[in-house]
């Protein structure tokens, strides 16, 4: 390791670095180096810092330090956030109609039927696939105003979607290839 970004100074930097290194906690041991030698942790005034350099050269080279330091870090975020970017994903979208309850317990409860001809009748959302069952057409309905869970969709004879047969020609032309194209009693 290295201290100094111009490494015209290092036997300077020398009783420092071997001070921090001997007094620094290692995990494979433990402890510090030093604790280990002496039994116990070293005072920081035993450190030979030589007090020979003038105020004003200080504070130039602290400065000159601070100045590096700030341009090193400027370029190490600039290099971690294009290393980062490469990986970035765009967060998710959420559309307001997708919405669902966070708090598993409570639920929205499903609208009151609609009552047609004297029948309890709620009203169709989407019309999800179809298929044949002992010759009998058959359609998976979501319903509206219902939760979006698959457990609440329900298998409908065509017979019982007679009041929806907008939705059932819909599913129809963008369909074309299900089983029962040609059946336009739905």
């Amino acid at each position: 390791m290295y201290v100094s970004y111009h490494q015209d100074d290092w036997n300077t930097w020398l009783p420092p670095a071997e001070f921090a290194y001997n007094n620094s906690y290692h995990s494979s041991k433990r402890q510090s180096p030093f604790f280990i030698f002496y039994g116990r942790e070293p005072q920081f005034e035993s450190v030979h810092i030589t007090q020979d350099t003038p105020a004003g050269k200080l504070s130039t080279k602290i400065q000159s330090v601070q100045l590096d330091v700030k341009r090193e870090l400027a370029f190490a975020i600039n290099r971690f956030k294009r290393y980062a970017d490469k990986s970035r994903e765009s967060p998710p979208v959420f559309n307001c109609g997708g919405m669902t309850s966070t708090i598993p317990t409570r639920h929205q409860e499903p609208p009151p039927p609609i009552i047609i001809e004297e029948e309890e009748e709620w009203e169709v959302s989407q019309i999800l696939d179809k298929k044949f069952k002992r010759r009998k057409l058959f359609y998976p309905v979501e319903w509206k105003g219902f939760s979006k869970d698959p457990a609440r969709y329900t298998w409908e004879p065509a017979k019982n979607l007679k009041n929806c047969l907008e939705l059932v020609k819909d599913f129809n032309s963008l369909y074309p290839g299900k089983p029962g194209h040609n059946s336009s009693r739905a």
